[in-house]
C-alpha cells in the first residue's frame, strides 16, 4: 500500500487496525581499553615513556561521533515541526443509527469538527523566514504552527504551493538567530550515496534516520501518481508518516531531497524525495506569491515496446495494429488541447521531440516540463505506417486547486 501523505493526521478518533512503536536509537562511539605492552633489553639507566602511542591506523577514528552525527548537526538548526489544523464537514451517521440513544451515545452528527495534521519543513531563507515543505502538508489549512529547533513555537502562513511538484513555502518570522539549511545539488548524486533523513515522525522531533541512495530518477508515474510530475530520489532511510517536508541530507550535511513518499505495508521500506535542484526553484517562484507553470500538450499517454506491439499485432481480435518500435503511445487527446490544436489523434506513436528519441512517456514529459509555454515544440509520430513531423505549442496546465 502507497502512503501518499508522510504527513501525521491527528482526529479525535483512535487508530483502526494500527500500533505505532517507539523505537529508541542509540549512537555508539568507537571505545574499550587498548593497550600494547613492549618488552625490551636496555640499560638500567633508560627511561621509558608512559605516554600512551597514537595508533596511525586509519580504521581508528579521530573523533567520538560519527559523521552522521557530523552531517545532522550542520542541518538540524534548520528542521521545523509543522502542525496543522482545518475544519472539515462531520461524516453524518446512517439514517438507521440516529436513534436517540445513540445520538447522546456518539453527539450530534450534523456540524463540523477540527482536523490536526502534523509534518515536518526545512528553514532555506533565514532572513526571509522560508520554510520549505511539502504541499499535502499544508493543503486547504486554516492555521499552521511551525515549533523551530529549539522549541519555540511561532505562527506561519503558507505563501504559496504547487500540487504538481507537492512542494510549498510557508513563512515564519525571520530573524538573525534563525539557521538556514545548506543546500546541495541533487545532480550530483549517485546510486549508493549516503542518505540521512531528519524531521518528526510521529510527531517524534529531531529523529534523523541513516540509509543510502537506493535509485535516482523514479518517476512517480510508475507509483500510481498520475497527477504529478516528479523524478524522485529513493531511498532506504526509514521515512515514515511526519517526516513530509523534512530534509534529506548527503554525508556532508547538506540538503539533497525534500521527503515526500514512503511504501508501507509489505515489501516497505521504500522512501521517496523530491530532489532539491527541482525544490529550489520551485520554491524561488512560490516564494513571491506566485503560482508555478507547467507546460502541457493534453495528452494521455502508455508506454509501448516493439515487443509489446508484435504481441498485439499477432492477435486476430486486436482492434488497432500498432507501429512496432518503442515510444509513447497516445491513448487520449484531450478536447481543446495544445494536442488536439496540433492534430495528434488516439492510435499515434510518439517517438521523438526536439530531435531526441522518445522511448517511453516519462522521457517526452520531461522535455515537456523543460519547454516553455507557447513555444514551438517538433514532434516525430508514427502513425500506421507513416512517420510524420508535427509541431506543437505546449500551453499552461490548468490549475485545479
Amino acid at each position: 500500500m502507497w502512503v501518499r501523505v508522510c504527513s501525521v493526521l491527528l482526529v479525535p478518533l483512535l487508530w483502526l487496525g494500527s500500533a505505532v512503536g517507539l523505537v529508541v536509537a542509540w549512537e555508539a562511539g568507537w571505545g574499550g581499553d587498548e593497550s600494547a605492552a613492549l618488552a625490551l633489553e636496555m640499560p638500567a639507566t633508560a627511561v621509558v615513556p608512559t605516554s600512551p602511542v597514537v595508533p596511525t591506523s586509519p580504521l581508528v577514528p579521530t573523533s567520538p561521533h560519527s559523521f552522521v552525527a557530523d552531517a545532522a548537526r550542520a542541518v538540524a538548526p534548520a528542521v521545523v515541526r509543522i502542525d496543522t489544523e482545518r475544519e472539515v464537514a462531520r461524516q453524518p451517521f446512517d439514517p438507521a443509527l440516529l436513534d436517540p440513544l445513540l445520538r447522546d451515545l456518539f453527539g450530534d452528527p450534523s456540524g463540523s469538527m477540527r482536523e490536526r495534521g502534523q509534518g515536518s519543513g526545512v528553514v532555506i531563507d533565514a532572513g526571509k523566514g522560508l520554510v520549505l515543505t511539502n504541499a499535502h502538508v499544508v493543503d486547504q489549512v486554516d492555521s499552521v504552527e511551525v515549533t523551530l529547533a529549539d522549541g519555540l513555537h511561532v505562527d506561519g502562513a503558507v505563501v504559496g504551493a504547487d500540487s504538481v511538484t507537492d512542494l510549498a513555502v510557508v513563512k515564519i518570522p525571520g530573524s538573525r538567530d534563525l539557521r538556514a539549511a545548506p543546500l546541495g545539488d541533487s545532480e550530483a548524486l549517485e546510486v549508493g550515496d549516503w542518505a540521512i533523513a531528519m524531521g518528526s515522525p510521529y510527531g517524534l522531533e529531531r529523529t534523523v534516520t541513516l540509509g543510502i541512495v537506493s535509485s535516482l530518477h523514479r518517476n512517480i508515474n510508475s507509483l500510481g501518481f498520475a497527477d504529478k510530475r516528479l523524478d524522485l530520489i529513493q531511498t532506504d532511510a526509514a521515512i515514515n508518516p511526519g517526516n513530509s517536508g523534512g530534509p534529506l541530507i548527503n554525508a556532508t550535511g547538506e540538503v539533497i531531497g525534500i521527503n515526500t513518499l514512503v511504501r508501507s505495508g509489505p515489501g516497505a521500506g521504500l522512501g521517496f524525495a523530491i530532489p532539491i535542484n527541482l525544490a529550489r526553484g520551485v520554491a524561488a517562484q512560490l516564494s513571491t506569491g506566485g503560482q508555478v507553470v507547467h507546460p502541457y500538450l493534453g495528452l494521455q499517454l502508455v508506454p509501448l515496446t516493439a515487443r509489446r506491439a508484435r504481441d498485439n499485432n499477432r492477435d486476430p481480435d486486436a482492434l488497432l495494429q500498432l507501429p512496432e518500435r518503442d515510444g509513447a503511445l497516445v491513448q487520449r487527446v484531450l478536447p481543446a488541447s495544445p494536442a488536439e490544436t496540433a492534430g495528434l489523434r488516439r492510435g499515434d506513436l510518439v517517438v521523438g521531440v526536439a530531435d531526441q528519441p522518445v522511448p517511453d512517456p516519462a522521457s517526452l514529459l520531461e522535455r515537456v516540463e523543460r519547454s516553455s509555454v507557447g513555444e514551438p515544440l517538433p514532434l516525430t509520430v508514427v502513425r500506421g505506417q507513416r512517420e510524420l513531423s508535427l509541431t506543437i505549442k505546449p500551453a499552461a496546465l490548468p490549475h485545479t486547486g
